[in-house]
């Protein structure tokens, strides 16, 4: 491979390093977990007891996640077919890149005491659409980087590289902003940088502009060293785009391993997408963690997300990504069923001796397996799409691989929402459903070929 080749993959991975910290801090470890604090807040002053209140935020946040999850859905397969169709992809990186950075900036304004909760949702949606339209771009660009043989390991490194980036990000978080809500220091009990006002939780709702001023400045080597696949500009042709949409949608009938595979993965993501959203907010709700608390969970589900997509991808270039989907799904099943039966005080009707610090190792080691096999599900699963597409058309293929993704993205959040209010349990909302979501997608991925459409 030569220089110049190698220069343009390292500006792919940017795109990982750079977005990643959406996921780790924003999703997941910081914002999330916020969020769940202060809705808690709001719905125990009118008048629910503790375990209502942490119920109700976590429907809430649900809810939200439902809303971006369907109009992602329905944009981004249309979206990627008027790409392809006119020959450009990197102006709809940056107009989404835009999208992300001022839904990242908006969560600064969520205070603590606040009622009106449905704009942290409307800036965190803003955001995450952002996100994953950019991705849906960026993706396509990436069957004209190397040859399948080193597809598994290209992928796999790319979200290594992300996870290492959304550790750091997160180190830098704990250790110079986040604050602890009752003493109002950060992870090495000083005060948040640049005066921040502790008493209002600034140094935790910095997440927000952090997260921006990071993806600005770390996509300037994407911007610098990647470049499309030289071709003919052609214009916009939205009924062309939508015919070729069409048809791809049909042929579905006779690629049955695609077709599989975007319905396995519909599932299987849906599931895990649901899983790093709520872990925050389940570790607040259920075992009390405070945000700082939550950011080292964070960081250790990161490095082992980081080593295990690494590992995963050389798995994957020697053995294909179809035993690295199956076995993260085992891995990950197994996590739901440890939630479903833990709590502060017991594990499956045994008791925890009061004070005990075992609920929280189990959290732990739980983190380091929603990681390990998370970033190897995510890898292994692009991989896999790309041995489903071509150069020419990858950006409508990865379009409708987010709508196989988001179609059904606010099946989990709803029915995390729905079981949580009916049981009035964080636990049984959680676990039920991605438990159910990923034994479906498990059944259908036998019909998904090792190698997909590369083998005969």
């Amino acid at each position: 491979m030569d220089a110049a080749a190698k220069k343009r993959i390292w500006g792919w991975w940017f795109f990982d390093w750079a977005s990643q910290p959406y996921n780790t801090l924003l999703l997941t470890f910081v914002f999330g977990p916020y969020f769940a604090e202060v809705a808690r807040a709001h719905f125990g002053a009118q008048g629910m007891d503790a375990e209502a209140a942490g119920a109700a935020a976590q429907a809430y946040w649900g809810w939200g996640q439902s809303i971006s999850g369907v109009i992602i859905a329905l944009l981004a397969p249309i979206l990627g077919a008027i790409a392809d169709g006119s020959g450009k992809r990197m102006i709809w990186i940056w107009v989404f890149s835009a999208l992300y950075v001022a839904g990242s900036w908006g969560l600064w304004y969520l205070l603590p005491g606040a009622s009106d909760l449905h704009w942290a949702l409307i800036w965190f949606g803003l955001g995450l659409i952002g996100m994953e339209f950019a991705t849906i771009f960026t993706n396509a660009l990436m069957p004209d980087l190397t040859g399948d043989e080193d597809m598994g390991k290209v992928s796999g490194s790319g979200f290594a590289f992300g996870y290492l980036g959304g550790i750091i990000a997160l180190v830098i978080m704990l250790v110079f902003f986040a604050e602890n809500a009752a003493t109002g220091k950060t992870l090495i009990g000083a005060d948040p940088l640049f005066g921040l006002d502790a008493g209002m939780r600034e140094g935790t709702r910095a997440v927000g502009p952090i997260t921006a001023i990071w993806y600005v400045v770390f996509m300037v080597p994407f911007f610098l060293w990647v470049r499309e696949p030289k071709g003919p500009a052609r214009r916009v042709n939205l009924g062309a785009a939508m015919r070729d949409l069409g048809r791809l949608i049909r042929s579905l009938k006779q690629r049955t391993s695609l077709g599989a595979h975007l319905l396995s993965s519909m599932f299987y993501r849906d599931a895990l997408n649901a899983l790093y959203a709520f872990g925050g907010v389940y570790a607040s709700g259920v075992l009390g963690w405070s945000v700082i608390k939550i950011g080292i969970f964070g960081i250790v589900g990161a490095v082992a997300a980081a080593i295990f997509s690494w590992l995963g991808g050389k798995m994957d270039s020697a053995r294909g990504p179809k035993p690295v989907i199956n076995l993260s799904m085992y891995v990950l099943i197994a996590v739901c069923l440890v939630i479903a039966g833990m709590s502060r005080d017991a594990f499956y009707g045994v008791p925890f001796a009061e004070g005990s610090p075992w609920p929280d190792y189990i959290f732990y080691a739980c983190g380091c397996l929603i990681g390990a096999a998370g970033g190897a599900l995510q890898s292994s699963s692009r991989t896999m799409m790309v041995f489903h597409t071509t150069q020419a058309r990858a950006t409508e293929s990865f379009g409708l691989y987010a709508l196989s993704g988001k179609c059904t993205a606010f099946i989990a959040p709803f029915a995390i929402a729905v079981f949580t209010t009916i049981s009035g349990s964080q636990r049984i909302g959680i676990a039920i459903p991605l438990i159910a979501l990923f034994l479906v997608g498990m059944v259908i991925l036998r019909w998904v070929k090792p190698m997909g459409e590369r083998q005969p």
